[in-house]
């Protein structure tokens, strides 16, 4: 690698004093490109991680193919990007989690991003501080993530990128909430289940997913006057769906979302989103779905489909960071 990473701890006033008292404080991988800083300014990517992920999680060496960075510094060293600054944020909680929204209950994780990260990194760095120079880009719940900033800070973040992003919350948690609630129940409830969740070494897989349930739970149905903070939106005795609370999880969901937001989603500059014909959460329908409103709405977008499932998709960032490269390239030279 020819470009430099570097691992800086950044304070994210948002997060001070939150419901679960993660920390407010966050070590945030960020790469530079060779040569920085040669040039006067630099367009920056603000990376999400999915669920379950930590910032320094997504810049792991991998033996058998490129990581995050790796594939960013080798865009740039082929010139298929300009120089640009990747910034890794961390959205990690008790449960998992944060989906990168702003909770009573997680912490305001939007805002941590939105004007914390953003404002710490334009301080400190020769940024592009404009949104037309930050593209927000993530997985899984870092799409959603992404998806949701573009959404409701378009004034902070120009472009998007969205891969295998959560969207039609029917398709990608109700399956979920079948097979694993239990788990939950079997211990008594949330607040109960997280203090034995956190006592396992080693974790076992299935209660990660339990346990993402309660992480979304604290993002769209939070109620810090419950001993979890969450309202869950199955009754713990029966599994019966409780229709009011799941509406509210509904109401997040970003295929229901796009008409409220169009004119937020036709001012950006890119907005791109893809998902793999197999994935596991069945999250190519949400994508089909989002683009097939977004066609109705009139909204500039770019769908893709592509061979694979949920995981191990790493490759599809060239996708979406040479879009805002060729996006960059014009505007740096204009």
């Amino acid at each position: 690698m020819e470009g430099t990473l570097q691992i800086e701890r950044i304070p994210h006033p948002a997060l001070v004093g939150n419901w679960l008292g993660d920390p407010a404080e966050r070590h945030i991988p960020v790469y530079l490109p060779p040569g920085y800083p040669a040039a006067a300014r630099y367009p920056v990517i603000y990376w999400l991680g999915g669920y379950g992920s930590t910032a320094l999680s997504r810049v792991n060496h991998s033996a058998f193919e490129p990581n995050l960075v790796e594939r960013l510094d080798r865009l740039i060293l082929t010139g298929e990007m300009p120089p640009t600054i990747l910034v890794v944020a961390d959205g990690f909680t008790r449960y998992g989690g944060s989906q990168y929204l702003d909770s009573p209950t997680s912490g305001r994780y939007q805002d941590a991003i939105a004007i914390d990260l953003v404002h710490w990194v334009d301080t400190h760095y020769a940024t592009l501080a404009a949104p037309e120079g930050r593209l927000v880009a993530g997985h899984s719940s870092g799409g959603f993530g992404a998806l949701r900033l573009g959404m409701e800070r378009p004034e902070v973040f120009g472009l998007v990128a969205s891969h295998s992003g959560d969207a039609y919350f029917e398709y990608c948690y109700l399956p979920d909430i079948a097979r694993h609630q239990h788990q939950i129940a079997r211990h008594g409830g949330p607040a109960e289940f997280v203090e034995w969740f956190w006592a396992q070494d080693p974790i076992p897989r299935e209660a990660v997913t339990a346990l993402s349930l309660i992480g979304m739970a604290a993002a769209y149905s939070p109620d810090p006057s419950a001993p979890a903070g969450v309202e869950l939106p199955w009754d713990l005795a029966t599994g019966a769906l409780r229709e009011d609370v799941w509406l509210r999880w509904l109401r997040h969901d970003p295929t229901r979302l796009v008409a409220r937001h169009a004119a937020a989603l036709r001012s950006l500059r890119l907005l791109f989103f893809d998902c793999g014909t197999r994935d596991e959460y069945h999250l190519h329908y949400g994508a089909r779905i989002l683009a097939a409103r977004l066609r109705e709405l009139g909204v500039p977008h770019l769908h893709q489909e592509y061979e694979g499932g949920h995981s191990g998709v790493t490759h599809r960032v060239d996708v979406s960071f040479r879009l805002a490269g060729a996006l960059w390239r014009q505007l740096l030279v204009s």
